[in-house]
């Protein structure tokens, strides 16, 4: 019982230390948009606009992964 308690104790810490942000990642077009939108609401200088993602276009050996 004794040895239990420190183990539960790490596990729980260990579970607790791996959260992070939840919810989907952002993209590196949508962080900038967003970064753009926020400089716009602070009245700074904003950073150069963002070019959309170009359009994936699938490989013959896409299918194999």
């Amino acid at each position: 019982m004794q040895k239990t308690v420190p183990l539960i104790l790490l596990c729980l810490t260990v579970g607790l230390a791996a959260c992070g942000r939840k919810g989907p990642l952002d993209t590196p077009y949508q962080a900038a948009v967003e970064a753009r939108e926020e400089a716009e609401r602070n009245d700074e200088p904003l950073p150069p606009e963002p070019q959309p993602p170009v359009r994936d276009r699938p490989f013959i050996l896409d299918r194999l992964i």
